[in-house]
């Protein structure tokens, strides 16, 4: 099998795989996006969220307009996506995800870097600056700095938070079979660091503006 086969075998598999795992997320959570202060539009960007569920990225990316979707690439966990070959697929040709080593003695590459490169490219970026999943119950976990880095390199980039709801109840930890619920994500009007703002205070703005997004609004616009 030559290698020029192979590679449109695994882009044709990971075209499948796409529209699957989208027709999936919709059929189990039925989601609906609500876009309050901002609009859905296809440039760079990068959607901050807030991280309860192993599926979070998963849906965020599949509930975004196509436009959207077909260029924006979520930042994932290397040393868990390229475990195996299943999830290397999954991470690599399914996704397009980022793929950032959690593991600073491991790095080869640096992570804002990674990042910066993504969107120079024209991609939008999917990230959750709490850094890992929230199993507490505070609402957040304290950001870590990779939002403000990056926003540092290019702080001409709309920073667009995103509040998934009930995803955790969906897929609570521990289980591999979802339970099918609504959920919902609402968008924010988008953020950017300020000239001299210093990074706690913009880390405290960005906590706040997700934060606030997770209140019911009486005036929300849904995408269709």
């Amino acid at each position: 099998m030559s290698a020029t086969f192979r590679s449109g075998l695994t882009a044709f598999s990971a075209r499948i795989a796409r529209r699957v795992i989208v027709l999936f997320a919709w059929i189990v959570t039925a989601p609906r996006s609500f876009w309050n202060g901002v609009a859905p539009l296809a440039v760079p960007r990068v959607y901050f969220a807030n991280h309860t569920s192993n599926g979070d990225f998963v849906l965020l990316w599949a509930a975004l307009p196509v436009a959207l979707r077909d260029r924006t690439r979520p930042v994932a966990a290397a040393d868990y996506w390229l475990t195996s070959g299943l999830r290397s697929f999954i991470g690599r040709d399914v996704f397009n995800a980022v793929l950032i080593d959690r593991r600073p003695d491991h790095r080869e590459n640096d992570p804002v870097t990674q990042m910066v490169v993504a969107l120079d490219a024209g991609a939008s970026l999917i990230l959750f600056p709490e850094g890992r999943r929230n199993a507490g119950d505070a609402p957040l976990l304290p950001f870590k700095t990779g939002l403000y880095h990056l926003s540092r390199q290019r702080p001409e980039v709309d920073l667009v938070p995103v509040w998934i709801s009930n995803l955790n109840n969906v897929l609570p930890r521990g289980h591999v079979i979802p339970v099918p619920l609504m959920c919902s994500l609402t968008f924010g009007a988008p953020i950017r660091v300020g000239a001299d703002e210093p990074k706690e205070a913009f880390l405290a703005r960005a906590e706040a503006v997700l934060f606030g997004l997770a209140a019911p609004r009486s005036a929300e616009v849904a995408a269709e």
